[in-house]
């Protein structure tokens, strides 16, 4: 009975000890996760320089690198279209699309004019 007794007292301090050993490799864990998330890589904006003294030499020169940009296309503000190829708007008005830029038919003298605000009230875009 004794041997059983003992038996039991060393499986109870097992069972203790895989106890402590679980909590503490549970906060290892928590703390290592913890410790990472902080730890965050943030590159610099500007390139990191390092200057080395060394023996005097030449100066190089260096070319600048030019660059070239494309120039916006212009668009004339009156054109000339047949009125078969123009659309009609819901109020009625012809309107022709060139790129992204509409122009509007001016009833008067038949040409099509890039839109601008003034057109609303004008009546020479409206159609008779």
């Amino acid at each position: 009975m004794a041997q059983l007794l003992a038996y039991e007292i060393t499986i109870h301090k097992i069972i203790v000890v895989m106890q402590k050993i679980g909590v503490l490799a549970m906060v290892f864990f928590i703390g290592v996760v913890l410790n990472s998330c902080s730890k965050r890589y943030h590159p610099s904006k500007t390139p990191v320089v390092t200057i080395v003294n060394e023996p005097a030499l030449a100066p190089v020169a260096t070319k600048s690198a030019v660059v070239k940009r494309n120039p916006k296309p212009v668009f004339p503000k009156e054109i000339y279209v047949n009125d078969s190829v123009a659309q009609k708007s819901i109020d009625g008005r012809l309107y022709y699309d060139v790129m992204g830029h509409r122009y509007w038919r001016n009833y008067k003298d038949g040409k099509y004019y890039l839109f601008n605000k003034s057109m609303y009230n004008d009546p020479a875009f409206k159609p008779r």
